[in-house]
Order: C-alpha cells, then structure tokens, then sequence
C-alpha cells in the first residue's frame, strides 16, 4: 500500500499567537501528491518546501533516499493525528529534533493517547496544545506529564485541554518546580489552603520565576509600597503584573497624590482609564 502526503489548501488545525513565527514559502500545486516510491527529487522538494530541509537547492548537505522517508513517516503521522501541512513549517522550526531521522512515530505515540485520555483533549486541541509546546512530544508520559497533571488538578485546576501557551507549558514542567511556588508562597506568610487557592486564581505563577518575579514583587510590595501580605492575599494577580513597568509607576503616582486604594484598583484598569481617574 502507498503511504501519501498530499499539499493541499492551507487549513490551520490551530495556532496560537507565540507559534506562528515561520517563513512563508511558495506553495506547490494543490494537486501534488508526495508517496514513498517517488522519486528522490519530488521527496526533497516536498520536504524544502514544509521548510524541514535547506531551501537551497544548492546545499551541500543532502539527506538519504532512507532519510526523507523517514523524515515522511513521521510527518504522515503527525497529519493522521490531525497536523495539516501549514502547521509542520511552525513544529520544524520550533522543535527541529522532530523531524530527526532518529525519531519514531512509536517514540511520540504515548503523548498522544495522554492527551486524549488523561487530559480529555480534543483532536485540535491536542494539535493546538503540542503546537504551543512541542517539547511536550518528548516528556515521559508515566514520570512527567501524569505526575504533574495530577498535580495541578489537586490543586483546582481547571480546563488544561484548552490549547493555550499556559497550558501546554505548565502541562510540561515537572512536579518539583511547580511545587517551588506554592513553598515561596508559604514561606512569605500564607497557608497551605492559600497558596493552593491563590495558584488556582492565578495559574501563570506556575510559570513565573521565585529570583525574577515573584521575590521582587514581594519585596517591593513590603518595603517600597508599606503594604501588607494580606493584600497579597486578596489580590495574588499582583505578581502578574509588571514591576517596572506598571507597578512601580502607578504607586509613585498614587503617593504624589497622598492616594491610597486597593492593589486591584491600582492594577486593574488599563493607563488610560487609571491616570484619567488620578489625575
């Protein structure tokens, strides 16, 4: 039986914004049909044209006839699983090691049926997951991405099938890293019951850095802005908000004008609206 790989109209399967940084190249004729007894010629066009080989028709570095079918096994598994020929131009270039020769559609499988299985996600949304984080292909299923989905839903995590770049990330960070924000959390005066349910009110902490973000807000929030952790407390979407840029601006605004309001009414409100208010 011939296995093929048909070009045909782009059909996004999903796309998030921070994924679609790919060069656009000429498309080929939507009749053409690449199979794995073509020749040579027409395998390397197809596969220059997704952008997983050099343009170039120059280049020196030429793969094997073994290679590109290789290279074609895993991209006709990748389309089985819903991918379209538009989204392989974005995991190539965010995650070339996918189409190594080395990999095996049998290596990437168990990613798959987790998704589907433990994360309850839909087709597209297991494209749209996996285009925000390819990396998520080569996580271990039993002792990374199990652990750590058990992990956020003890927490009250909702909704991780969403394909969103939050998800798919948190999705792939291990257990002991996640658990760093809730003992930073801890170790500045909240409960076991508050750091769990600020982590579920404002999930990107998982993502944050403890050194970067999240200790100079702290430090600021105590020492520059005299307020206290209970403040924290109600309003942990604090730490999503950029300290030199919005935080340490409004407050000096505030404190010329001997202003003092809720953080949230500080932060919420877009500039316009916020210096309109406190003029």
């Amino acid at each position: 039986m011939l296995l093929s790989l048909w070009v045909t109209t782009p059909t996004v399967c999903f796309s998030h914004p921070r994924t679609s940084n790919y060069k656009s190249v000429s498309p080929l004729p939507a009749t053409t049909a690449i199979r794995f007894r073509t020749s040579y010629r027409e395998k390397l066009t197809y596969l220059r044209f997704l952008g997983i080989l050099d343009s170039n028709p120059k280049s020196t570095n030429v793969p094997s006839h073994e290679t590109l079918d290789q290279i074609l096994t895993i991209i006709n598994y990748l389309k089985s699983k819903g991918f379209s020929d538009t989204d392989i131009p974005k995991l190539s270039t965010s995650c070339p090691k996918l189409f190594s020769s080395r990999l095996k559609p049998a290596d990437i499988g168990p990613v798959f049926s987790f998704l589907t299985t433990d994360v309850a996600a839909t087709t597209h949304e297991s494209c749209g997951l996996i285009l925000c984080c390819p990396e998520l292909l080569f996580s271990n299923v039993e002792y990374c991405l199990k652990p750590t989905l058990a992990f956020l839903t003890s927490v009250g995590l909702e909704r991780l099938n969403y394909p969103t770049n939050l998800n798919a990330h948190i999705l792939n960070t291990r257990v002991s890293k996640l658990e760093a924000k809730l003992e930073f959390l801890r170790s500045i005066g909240f409960t076991n019951e508050e750091s769990t349910k600020a982590c579920a009110r404002l999930p990107a902490i998982f993502g944050y850095s403890v050194e970067n973000n999240m200790s100079p807000k702290v430090e600021y929030l105590l020492k520059g802005m005299q307020r206290s952790i209970e403040e924290l407390k109600e309003f942990p979407q604090y730490f999503g908000f950029s300290l030199r840029r919005r935080i340490v601006p409004r407050h000096m605004h505030l404190m010329q004008r001997s202003v003092h309001i809720s953080l949230k009414r500080m932060l919420f409100c877009g500039d316009e609206k916020f210096y309109e208010i406190w003029k």
